[in-house]
Protein backbone atom coordinates (compact mmCIF):
# COMPACT_ATOMS: atom_id res chain seq x y z
CA UNK A 1 0.00 0.00 0.00
CA UNK A 2 1.27 3.52 -0.71
CA UNK A 3 2.19 6.17 1.98
CA UNK A 4 -0.17 8.32 0.85
CA UNK A 5 -3.47 5.84 0.65
CA UNK A 6 -2.11 4.49 4.20
CA UNK A 7 -2.21 7.89 5.42
CA UNK A 8 -5.86 9.02 3.79
CA UNK A 9 -7.00 5.69 5.76
CA UNK A 10 -5.56 6.86 8.86
CA UNK A 11 -6.87 10.68 8.60
CA UNK A 12 -9.88 9.11 7.57
CA UNK A 13 -10.07 6.47 10.64
CA UNK A 14 -8.56 9.01 13.51
CA UNK A 15 -11.25 11.89 12.76
CA UNK A 16 -13.88 9.08 12.38
CA UNK A 17 -13.02 7.96 15.81
CA UNK A 18 -12.63 10.86 17.25
CA UNK A 19 -16.02 12.22 15.80
CA UNK A 20 -18.41 9.47 15.86
CA UNK A 21 -17.09 7.36 19.02
CA UNK A 22 -15.05 9.81 21.24
CA UNK A 23 -17.35 12.88 21.06
CA UNK A 24 -20.23 10.92 21.91
CA UNK A 25 -18.87 8.68 25.04
CA UNK A 26 -20.92 9.89 27.96
CA UNK A 27 -18.35 12.72 29.89
CA UNK A 28 -16.40 10.57 32.69
CA UNK A 29 -15.52 14.00 34.88
CA UNK A 30 -16.24 17.43 33.51
CA UNK A 31 -12.23 17.40 33.14
CA UNK A 32 -11.90 14.31 31.43
CA UNK A 33 -12.14 15.03 27.44
CA UNK A 34 -10.59 12.18 25.42
CA UNK A 35 -8.65 13.74 22.19
CA UNK A 36 -6.96 11.41 19.62
CA UNK A 37 -7.25 12.90 16.27
CA UNK A 38 -4.43 14.64 16.15
CA UNK A 39 -2.24 11.45 16.32
CA UNK A 40 -2.86 11.25 12.47
CA UNK A 41 -0.39 14.66 12.09
CA UNK A 42 2.03 12.96 14.63
CA UNK A 43 2.59 9.20 12.72
CA UNK A 44 3.13 11.19 9.34
CA UNK A 45 6.72 10.37 7.81
CA UNK A 46 10.05 11.90 8.87
CA UNK A 47 10.94 12.95 5.10
CA UNK A 48 7.63 15.08 4.93
CA UNK A 49 8.66 19.07 4.17
CA UNK A 50 7.46 21.43 6.59
CA UNK A 51 5.20 23.15 4.59
CA UNK A 52 2.70 19.78 3.53
CA UNK A 53 3.31 19.02 7.38
CA UNK A 54 1.55 22.33 8.21
CA UNK A 55 -0.92 22.39 5.31
CA UNK A 56 -1.84 18.65 6.33
CA UNK A 57 -2.24 19.87 10.00
CA UNK A 58 -4.48 22.53 8.95
CA UNK A 59 -7.17 20.42 6.88
CA UNK A 60 -6.61 17.72 9.92
CA UNK A 61 -7.76 20.65 12.68
CA UNK A 62 -9.86 22.33 9.84
CA UNK A 63 -11.74 19.34 9.11
CA UNK A 64 -12.41 17.78 12.96
CA UNK A 65 -13.61 21.97 13.82
CA UNK A 66 -16.73 21.24 10.62
CA UNK A 67 -17.45 18.39 12.87
CA UNK A 68 -17.16 19.63 16.42
CA UNK A 69 -18.47 23.21 15.18
CA UNK A 70 -15.30 25.11 16.50
CA UNK A 71 -14.24 28.22 14.28
CA UNK A 72 -10.74 27.24 13.70
CA UNK A 73 -9.83 26.13 16.93
CA UNK A 74 -8.81 23.01 16.36
CA UNK A 75 -7.07 24.40 13.15
CA UNK A 76 -4.99 26.51 15.11
CA UNK A 77 -3.85 23.42 17.77
CA UNK A 78 -2.88 21.31 14.70
CA UNK A 79 -0.51 23.70 12.86
CA UNK A 80 0.79 24.89 16.06
CA UNK A 81 2.16 20.84 16.54
CA UNK A 82 2.77 20.26 13.00
CA UNK A 83 5.38 23.40 14.08
CA UNK A 84 6.86 22.11 16.82
CA UNK A 85 6.88 18.64 15.21
CA UNK A 86 10.04 18.94 13.75
CA UNK A 87 12.01 20.74 16.32
CA UNK A 88 11.08 18.05 18.55
CA UNK A 89 11.67 15.18 16.07
CA UNK A 90 15.33 16.27 15.68
CA UNK A 91 15.95 16.79 19.52
CA UNK A 92 14.60 13.18 20.17
CA UNK A 93 16.53 11.42 17.15
CA UNK A 94 19.82 10.38 16.66
CA UNK A 95 21.98 12.81 14.25
CA UNK A 96 24.13 9.81 12.81
CA UNK A 97 21.66 8.65 10.30
CA UNK A 98 23.27 5.20 10.46
CA UNK A 99 21.55 4.37 13.80
CA UNK A 100 18.05 5.60 12.38
CA UNK A 101 17.09 4.49 9.77
CA UNK A 102 13.10 4.39 9.83
CA UNK A 103 10.06 6.33 7.78
CA UNK A 104 7.92 7.39 10.13
CA UNK A 105 7.28 8.19 14.37
CA UNK A 106 6.29 5.08 16.66
CA UNK A 107 7.65 3.18 19.38
CA UNK A 108 9.55 0.26 18.03
CA UNK A 109 11.48 3.19 15.97
CA UNK A 110 12.53 5.50 17.90
CA UNK A 111 12.24 3.57 21.24
CA UNK A 112 9.49 4.01 24.21
CA UNK A 113 11.31 6.75 25.91
CA UNK A 114 11.68 9.01 23.19
CA UNK A 115 8.57 8.28 21.72
CA UNK A 116 6.95 8.86 24.49
CA UNK A 117 8.46 12.34 25.21
CA UNK A 118 7.20 13.44 21.43
CA UNK A 119 3.67 12.25 21.84
CA UNK A 120 3.86 13.78 25.80
CA UNK A 121 5.40 17.26 24.16
CA UNK A 122 3.17 17.53 21.44
CA UNK A 123 -0.33 16.03 23.36
CA UNK A 124 0.57 18.93 26.07
CA UNK A 125 0.92 21.36 23.40
CA UNK A 126 -2.31 20.81 21.84
CA UNK A 127 -4.05 20.24 24.59
CA UNK A 128 -2.94 23.78 26.44
CA UNK A 129 -3.51 25.60 23.19
CA UNK A 130 -7.24 24.25 23.33
CA UNK A 131 -7.93 24.68 26.35
CA UNK A 132 -6.14 28.13 26.95
CA UNK A 133 -8.44 29.63 24.02
CA UNK A 134 -11.14 27.90 26.19
CA UNK A 135 -10.71 29.65 29.16
CA UNK A 136 -9.44 32.47 27.83
CA UNK A 137 -13.42 32.80 27.36
CA UNK A 138 -14.30 31.24 30.94
CA UNK A 139 -13.15 29.52 33.80
CA UNK A 140 -10.54 30.03 36.32
CA UNK A 141 -7.14 29.12 36.12
CA UNK A 142 -6.79 26.00 38.35
CA UNK A 143 -9.41 24.12 36.31
CA UNK A 144 -6.95 25.23 33.32
CA UNK A 145 -4.53 23.35 34.46
CA UNK A 146 -6.37 20.43 35.80
CA UNK A 147 -8.10 19.69 32.68
CA UNK A 148 -4.67 20.03 30.64
CA UNK A 149 -3.26 17.31 32.68
CA UNK A 150 -6.18 15.04 32.78
CA UNK A 151 -6.72 15.82 29.14
CA UNK A 152 -3.24 15.24 27.98
CA UNK A 153 -3.26 11.63 30.32
CA UNK A 154 -6.19 10.24 29.09
CA UNK A 155 -5.48 10.97 25.37
CA UNK A 156 -1.46 9.67 26.11
CA UNK A 157 -3.53 6.41 27.86
CA UNK A 158 -5.26 6.24 24.16
CA UNK A 159 -2.13 6.85 22.31
CA UNK A 160 0.07 4.32 24.03
CA UNK A 161 -3.46 1.85 24.11
CA UNK A 162 -3.36 2.40 20.67
CA UNK A 163 0.49 1.80 19.60
CA UNK A 164 0.28 -1.40 21.57
CA UNK A 165 -3.01 -3.01 19.77
CA UNK A 166 -2.29 -1.64 16.40
CA UNK A 167 1.09 -1.85 15.73
CA UNK A 168 2.90 -0.50 12.44
CA UNK A 169 4.84 -1.92 10.17
CA UNK A 170 8.03 0.07 9.86
CA UNK A 171 9.32 1.26 6.57
CA UNK A 172 13.07 1.76 6.44
CA UNK A 173 14.27 5.18 5.04
CA UNK A 174 16.78 4.23 1.47
CA UNK A 175 19.67 6.07 -0.26
CA UNK A 176 18.21 5.28 -3.30
CA UNK A 177 15.62 7.20 -5.11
Amino acid sequence: MSDLLRNIIRFILFIGIQVYILDNVPPLHRFIVPVIYFLFILWLPFSISRFWLLIIGFLTGLTYDYFFGSPGLHAAACVLIAYFRPFIVNILIPKDTSEFNYSEPSAKAMGWAPYMVYVFALSLLHHGYILLLEWLDVGNFLDFLIKVVSTTAISMLLIVTAEIIFPRRLKYRTNTA
